[in-house]
């Protein structure tokens, strides 16, 4: 019996884009059998992610989300692939899951890390560079670090990498492709607004 070790779960999620859980489920049902995990996954309907990712998803549902008290609003757009998965009870509670996501993160910006601009990024770059705690440090070393701060710095900012509000074991992207295997569709969170009220007014 092979180990489940993190690296055999992450090398699973990267070949079948399953959620983090669900890969360690399979593997430990196989006794970390990677191929039979790969069966394993298939068989329960979760590994399809993948495939339909490069799918054109040009239907789909807009919605709202007004927090409690009116002070916070969201608008959403979520994409599909047909007109029938937009009007399903699956999908909808996807894209309204989403909408009050967006309201509880005020910092995310941004719908993925590929969606942030370059000047952004190289901007940040420039800032954690010049910190004063990596001075001393060997200039590798100093990159390596910069490199890991730069990744959490923007993933803060994106909605696929935040934890589900409703689930913290899973990650906003997770819940999608977990949403996918279900409804054999791509989805895909095409753009979204966050409205705070008073927000960019000057005190008087």
């Amino acid at each position: 019996m092979a180990e489940v070790t993190a690296q055999l779960v992450k090398q699973l999620r990267e070949e079948t884009s399953v959620s983090m859980i669900d890969c360690k489920k399979a593997l430990t049902e196989t006794e970390g059998d990677l191929e039979k995990a790969k069966e394993y996954l298939r068989k329960k309907g979760l590994a399809k992610g993948d495939k339909m990712a490069a799918r054109q998803a040009a239907e789909g549902l807009v919605d709202s989300y007004i927090h409690t008290g009116g002070r916070v609003g969201v608008l959403v757009e979520v994409n599909c692939e047909t007109d029938f998965v937009a009007r399903g009870d699956t999908f909808r509670t996807l894209v309204h899951d989403i909408a009050i996501q967006i309201a509880a993160c005020p910092n995310v910006e941004y719908v993925s890390v590929a969606d942030i601009p370059e000047d952004l990024k190289e901007r940040e770059k420039g800032i954690e560079m010049g910190r004063e705690d990596l001075n001393k440090k060997p200039e590798k070393i100093r990159e390596q670090i910069v490199q890991g701060r730069i990744e959490k710095l923007l993933k803060e900012r994106t909605l696929l990498d935040q934890p589900f509000v409703k689930d913290q074991t899973i990650t906003i992207d997770e819940l999608i492709r977990q949403t996918i295997s279900k409804v054999g569709e791509n989805i895909k969170v095409r753009r979204f607004s966050r409205f705070t009220l008073g927000e960019g007014l000057k005190n008087a």
